[in-house]
C-alpha cells in the first residue's frame, strides 16, 4: 500500500511539474501568477536592501537619523536605500513605488536597470518618474512582447489609440493632441503594414476623417475605402489632394481666427471641424521622379506636405508617414520634412543609415537597439520621440479582413467633406455568398 502511495505522490509531482513547465511555455501570464510572482515577490522583499547597496543606489543618512541610530538604537549607521512605498502585482509583472532619498536621481536607478534584472531574476526592469522624489519599477516577469496580448483597460481622450504593447506590459498609444505628427519606418516583412492595420483599426472607431495616400494604385489602403473621406492612389492624383488639404487647412485658420482662438479644440463644438488624419504610404514614391517634368510636380508636393506639417496641427490636420527609407538621398525637403514629425516607430531596416535616419536626430541611443531587432519576430519596433525616451514595442497581429470588417462597421463615422468629395473613393460592397454555390465543397474521391 505504501509502495502504490509513494507511485501516486512520485506520478503527481511529475505531472504538477510537468503542468507548470506547459504553463510557463504556453501560458505565461499563468505561470508567472502562480509561481513567478510569488518568488519575485518573496527575493525583491529579502534582498532589497543588499541589492541597492551593491548597485550603489544608497546614500549617506541625514545627520539627525545618523545621530538616532548611533545614540538611541546603538547600532552602527548604514548607507539609506531608496524607501519602498508600495508594490503590486500584475499579470506581466511587478510595479515597485519607491521614494528617492536626497543625492538619487531617476537616471541613477535607470543605469543600473541590468543589474537589479539580473538580482531579482525577472525579464526587465523599467524605470518611470512618477513625480519629483518618486519613481516606478516596473517589472516583466516574462517577454511580454512573445505574444502580444493588449492591455483590458484601453487608453482614453479624444484622439488617443492604442496601437501596441510596449516592453513593460502598458500600451503604446497614438495621442494626436500630444505627439502630432509620425513617422513609421521600416523594411520589407517588418510588420510595418501590421502597424497601419492597427492605427487604422483604431482611428476608424474614433469621430476623425482618415485621408489616405497610396501611390501603388491603393493596394494597402484602397481596402479600407469604406472609412476613407479621401484617398490618392497616383502622385497626380496625390498631389492635387495635397492642395485640396492645404486650403482646407487655410479655411480652419480663417475659422480660428474668426473666433479668436488658436487651436481647433478651443472652439466651440457646434463649429468645430473634424480633425484629419493624413495616412501617407511609401513615402519614396512622392519624392522619386522619373523624369524632368515630373520635378515640378514633385517639388510642390513636397512644399505643401511641409506646410502641413509646420502649421496643420493648430486645426486638426495629423501627418502619418510611413516608407522604408526617409533620408536626404529622397531630394530636397526630406530632411526638413522629416524635422516635423515628431514621433517616430522604427520597424527592422536593413541598414544603420536608415536606424539613425529615423532616430538619430532625437533619441541616438536607439539606434542599436533598432538594429538587433531580429527577423523572425515582425511587428517589433523602437518608438521615440522628441524628449529622448524610447522603448521597444509590438503590434498585435490583425489580418487585413479583421481591419477591414472594423472600417465597414464604422464607415458611418466617416465625414464628408465637401472640399475633399472629389477624392472621395467608392466604398466596395460586401460580396455576398451565391446560394446556386454550395458553401462546402466535397473533397474530390480518388482510387
Amino acid at each position: 500500500m505504501s509502495d502504490l502511495t509513494t507511485i501516486a505522490e512520485v506520478t503527481g509531482a511529475v505531472a504538477a511539474a510537468g503542468g507548470l513547465g506547459y504553463a510557463r511555455a504556453r501560458a505565461p501570464r499563468v505561470y508567472w501568477s502562480l509561481v513567478g510572482m510569488p518568488l519575485a515577490i518573496g527575493r525583491f522583499t529579502v534582498t532589497y536592501g543588499s541589492t541597492m547597496d551593491v548597485c550603489g543606489l544608497t546614500v549617506q543618512p541625514s545627520r539627525l537619523r545618523a545621530f538616532m541610530v548611533r545614540n538611541v538604537a546603538r547600532r552602527d549607521v548604514q548607507p539609506v536605500p531608496p524607501k519602498v512605498r508600495r508594490v503590486r502585482g500584475t499579470s506581466t509583472g511587478l510595479l515597485v513605488s519607491l521614494r528617492l532619498p536626497a543625492g538619487l536621481e531617476p537616471a541613477d536607478v535607470a543605469a543600473a536597470s541590468e543589474r537589479l534584472r539580473h538580482a531579482w531574476g525577472v525579464h526587465s526592469v523599467h524605470v518611470v518618474e512618477a513625480r519629483p522624489g518618486v519613481i516606478e519599477l516596473r517589472m516583466t516577469g516574462y517577454d511580454v512582447l512573445r505574444r502580444v496580448r493588449m492591455p483590458r483597460r484601453g487608453p482614453s481622450g479624444e484622439l488617443v489609440v492604442a496601437v501596441a504593447l510596449r516592453e513593460d506590459g502598458s500600451a503604446f498609444v497614438r495621442d494626436y493632441q500630444k505627439i502630432p505628427h509620425a513617422l513609421t519606418l521600416g523594411a520589407n516583412q517588418s510588420g510595418k503594414s501590421m502597424y497601419q492595420r492597427n492605427l487604422i483599426a483604431g482611428l476608424a472607431k474614433l469621430p476623425v476623417g482618415l485621408i489616405g495616400i497610396d501611390c501603388k494604385r491603393g493596394v494597402e489602403q484602397g481596402r479600407f475605402a469604406s472609412r476613407l473621406s479621401a484617398l490618392a492612389t497616383t502622385p497626380d492624383e496625390a498631389s492635387a489632394l495635397l492642395d485640396a488639404l492645404v486650403e482646407e487647412m487655410e479655411t480652419r485658420f480663417s475659422l480660428l481666427s474668426e473666433h479668436q482662438v488658436s487651436d481647433l479644440w478651443e472652439l466651440p463644438k457646434s463649429v468645430r471641424p473634424v480633425p484629419l488624419v493624413v495616412l501617407v504610404d511609401e513615402v519614396a514614391e512622392l519624392f522619386l521622379t522619373a523624369a524632368r517634368k515630373d520635378e515640378e510636380r514633385r517639388d510642390r508636393m513636397v512644399m505643401q506636405m511641409i506646410r502641413l506639417g509646420q502649421m496643420a496641427r493648430a486645426v486638426g490636420i495629423y501627418l502619418e508617414i510611413c516608407g522604408q527609407r526617409f533620408g536626404s538621398d529622397l531630394g530636397k525637403g526630406a530632411t526638413t520634412l522629416r524635422a516635423q514629425l515628431t514621433g517616430r516607430v522604427i520597424h527592422r531596416v536593413n541598414d544603420k543609415q536608415t536606424a539613425e535616419m529615423g532616430l538619430g536626430d532625437i533619441a541616438p541611443d536607439a539606434v542599436s537597439a533598432v538594429t538587433t531587432i531580429a527577423p523572425d519576430r515582425p511587428g517589433v519596433a523602437v518608438a521615440g520621440d522628441s524628449s529622448g525616451g524610447w522603448s521597444r514595442i509590438r503590434t498585435p497581429e490583425m489580418t487585413p479582413a479583421e481591419a477591414v470588417a472594423i472600417c465597414r462597421e464604422y464607415a458611418h463615422l466617416t465625414p464628408h467633406l465637401s472640399a475633399l468629395a472629389p477624392f472621395r473613393p467608392a466604398a466596395p460592397d460586401a460580396v455576398a455568398p451565391d446560394p446556386a454555390r454550395p458553401l462546402i465543397t466535397p473533397r474530390p474521391v480518388t482510387e
